[in-house]
């Protein structure tokens, strides 16, 4: 790639919107180049492609992550009408595009040439093929007198989301392993459209997964905002990252129980999901939600932190972290729990910068990929965060980067509490009448706990939205999950699994 074409491909800042004019539209075989050119560079990954209707031709974009340089850069092509509706696949070369090319495929027909396997993400309402009915989605098969095939779901026992998941066994060992999600597809990102009231979308928001409000809420507020131009004060975005790092505690905090309890380890379990509850109580007693519900909205907030309540959750992590630091050692240390997690569904480093993992799936393989880093907002410019990672990428690893995380979570929480002083700001209510800017686009990132989470937005020429993309991390790791159950017992399946706790109605938009 020239300088010159480095210059000319336009670069923005998270929670930063454009005119679409300025968005670089290029001649396929020239964005095929660049975008290969581009994502070979270690430092670079794809936030999101995406594809959306302009009139009769369909326009993608891309948004490409630089984490070294904290930009990111957008591209585009157009797809006219009137031409044939296939690509040349960019899967081919970089694989971690494959699921991208499969929404593409799948929501628009577009047929990407040398895909590997251009299978249904979804099964949109409004996808291209209405043919193709969920029952009929091809499975990988081995025809095999001695190989047998293991499947589990939709229908789970418990409380949890449908997914299906069809395992090729040798005897107990795994050999392959599919995850077949698009149960329950309740076209979000098509509600964010027909839903004109911003109270409304932030209620979708808060609803796109139930384990995630604060990260997809922050991600769909700042996407506002930013089509806005509406500034907000630092105070504001400081207390949207606490309540970030709140969400992250608990959800590792009761991930941890959850993989106590499935090696049977009861007394772990019961003391770290006791352990959550503290931190989600502390979330209602801030704005009368558990989950954080109410807590964000576009524009301002409800319930502004305040010095009281910085005294109080400076008492419940102190509670906190002198159990969970008891109890955390207790467990890692037991040879039954090493046992059980050591080396127990490996994912390589280069197979997570193949398949292109984000959030803990990543870094659990020596990525350091975090948005609070590569690309922070105001709040992690003012008060630096500092990434960690694990080494083998497997069940221990998870569950020590979760340890870890909860860590350096409480850690940035203290350094915040005595350093900064909360006001009582005057009237920044929110405001649900923002005028968006017409013909623009939007894109905000948030490292949610699961995550990099990724919210674009684009409108039309009366400042109406024409588009809304919603990316879940999720959409990235469930294929770590996959591989990382090649070649382990069947039986080691629920702890692989608990220890990502990756998200069915996340990716099932």
């Amino acid at each position: 790639m020239t300088m010159e074409e480095l210059n000319k491909m336009l670069k923005i800042k998270n929670n930063q919107s454009v005119e679409l004019k300025d968005i670089t539209v290029y001649k396929y075989t020239d964005f095929y180049q660049l975008v290969i050119e581009l994502l070979k560079k270690s430092e670079n990954h794809c936030l999101t492609y995406f594809a959306y209707k302009t009139g009769k031709d369909l326009q993608c974009i891309m948004a490409i992550g630089d984490d070294k340089n904290h930009n990111i850069l957008v591209l585009s092509h157009v797809l006219k009408s009137d031409e044939k509706q296939e690509l040349a696949s960019l899967s081919k070369e970089i694989f971690a595009l494959h699921i991208f090319e499969r929404e593409i495929h799948e929501n628009f027909g577009i047929n990407f040439i040398e895909h590997p396997w251009q299978k249904p993400v979804r099964f949109a309402h409004n996808r291209a093929n209405q043919k193709m009915q969920i029952n009929d989605y091809p499975f990988y098969s081995i025809k095999s007198e001695e190989l047998h095939e293991v499947g589990v779901g939709p229908i789970h026992a418990g409380v949890i989301e449908p997914g299906h998941f069809r395992f090729i066994c040798n005897g107990e060992t795994v050999l392959h392993l599919e995850i077949q999600l698009g149960w329950q597809h309740r076209g979000i990102e098509q509600l964010f459209l027909d839903k004109e009231n911003n109270l409304q979308r932030n209620l979708l928001a808060e609803n796109i997964a139930g384990d995630t409000v604060i990260g997809h809420t922050v991600a769909f507020a700042q996407t506002m905002e930013a089509l806005a131009d509406k500034q907000l004060s630092e105070q504001r975005h400081i207390e949207r990252a606490l309540a970030l790092e709140l969400e992250r505690i608990a959800i590792h905090t009761g991930d941890i129980s959850a993989l106590c309890t499935d090696i049977a380890y009861h007394f772990g379990s019961n003391v770290f999901g006791i352990l959550r509850t503290a931190i989600i109580n502390f979330t209602q007693f801030w704005c009368g939600n558990r989950f954080g519900k109410s807590l964000i909205r576009v524009g301002g907030s409800h319930f502004p932190f305040t010095e009281e309540l910085k005294e109080e959750l400076l008492n419940v992590l102190l509670k906190f972290e002198t159990q969970f630091e008891e109890m955390v050692d207790i467990t890692f240390r037991l040879p039954s729990v090493q046992n059980r997690f050591d080396f127990i569904g490996t994912v390589s480093h280069e197979q997570a910068q193949m398949i292109g993992n984000v959030g803990l799936s990543a870094r659990m393989s020596q990525i350091e990929r975090d948005i609070r880093v590569s690309h922070p907002n105001i709040a992690y410019q003012k008060f630096p965060y500092e990434t960690v990672t694990g080494e083998k990428g497997d069940v221990f690893a998870r569950f020590l980067l979760k340890k870890k995380e909860v860590r350096k979570s409480i850690a940035w929480i203290r350094n915040l509490m005595g350093n900064y002083t909360f006001d009582a700001l005057p009237n920044e209510k929110p405001d649900y009448q923002l005028k968006l800017k017409p013909n623009s686009f939007a894109i905000s990132l948030v490292e949610a706990w699961r995550g990099e989470v990724c919210h674009c937005a684009i409108t039309d020429e009366l400042g109406k939205l024409k588009h809304y993309k919603i990316k879940d991390p999720s959409m990235h790791n469930w294929k770590a999950l996959e591989l990382s159950l090649r070649n382990v017992e069947i039986s080691d399946f629920p702890i692989n699994n608990k220890s990502y706790n990756l998200s069915y109605c996340g990716h099932d938009l």
